[in-house]
């Protein structure tokens, strides 16, 4: 909520009241800021100012409202997961020899990509473009640096090798042990904006949370993307401000289009915590229908009573 209406509203509660001191006026406002910030706000979708306070600065730790399960107590079935299992199948004992660059090289990302997308996929994917390089294959270029990040995979003597922990994770629990890992590091180390090289907007990824949150309560039906965008505008309305100024589109336009590129589609969907389906347009016109997938309450568990 707006510290201009917090403020406004102290001011109401005020009128007419009468205190014997300082400390006693300065309790009274104290108590009902207390109060506030444990109110539950329409604009937040039934959290506190507390509550979302704790979403923003402290979200792997804060138990009493949300855990990120690890291990996971079944295999995960998401993009990121097979794309790992493929380069992990592909470093093996004897790891994956690098590129002069420190890539990955070209026939893996055209076979791992043939694999992953399946070949009708794979003639529509690259009808424009041959994958000659890493880059060209993004989805798993991501892979790979989140990997990293999570201190799984990391280059040793011109050759990608596993950590002793993935080592260790792969043997102890599999999948269901290193997803977790991956999902931690793409959320608090990953930079999102990498992934599109568009205008960064920072809080879009700083309140993943609160998209997490609303897939979790509002997620069993089909909802259009402009559901979670219009939820997240109202929840945090000044985010606009981080946009800078563009000839051609509006900054909540662009704040828009962000959010669900890199929280629904870049995050979720890739982690298999939600579908998302396209209505097959392009440009402008194209819009999208998301509801969460099991993934989700296997991998986060919200303490919340959710109405």
């Amino acid at each position: 909520m707006d510290k201009d209406n917090v403020f406004s509203e102290i001011q109401d509660a005020l009128q007419g009241k009468k205190f014997t001191s300082i400390t006693e006026a300065q309790t009274f406002v104290d108590r009902f800021k207390q109060r506030h910030n444990q109110t539950p706000c329409p604009e937040f979708q039934g959290l506190s100012p507390d509550q979302m306070h704790r979403f923003l600065i402290s979200p792997f730790d804060t138990p009493e409202l949300v855990s990120f399960i690890s291990p996971l107590e079944t295999k995960p079935e998401a993009p990121i997961a097979t794309l790992f299992n493929l380069l992990a199948e592909a470093i093996g004992e004897k790891g994956l020899k690098a590129t002069a660059n420190g890539n990955l090289q070209r026939n893996f990302c055209q076979e791992a990509a043939l694999r992953f997308w399946e070949e009708e996929h794979y003639r529509e994917n690259t009808r424009f473009y041959r994958i000659n390089k890493e880059t060209d294959f993004f989805d798993m270029h991501v892979t790979r640096l989140v990997a990293k990040l999570a201190g799984l995979v990391h280059k040793y003597q011109g050759r990608f090798i596993f950590t002793r922990e993935c080592l260790k994770l792969l043997d102890g629990q599999g999948m269901a042990g290193i997803y977790p890992r991956l999902l931690r590091s793409y959320l608090s180390r990953f930079n999102w904006a990498y992934w599109d090289r568009y205008q960064e907007v920072p809080f879009v990824q700083h309140s993943f949370l609160f998209t997490l949150y609303l897939l979790m309560r509002f997620g069993d039906d089909w909802r259009p993307n402009v559901f979670y965008e219009d939820s997240f505008l109202r929840a945090f309305p000044k985010v606009v401000t981080q946009v800078e100024p563009n000839p051609v589109l509006t900054p909540e336009h662009m704040v828009r289009s962000r959010y669900t590129l890199r929280t629904l589609i870049h995050f979720a969907a890739f982690f298999g915590l939600a579908e998302v389906k396209s209505n097959g347009k392009l440009g402008y016109d194209r819009h999208y229908c998301v509801r969460k997938r099991p993934l989700l309450a296997e991998a986060v568990r919200f303490n919340l009573e959710m109405k």
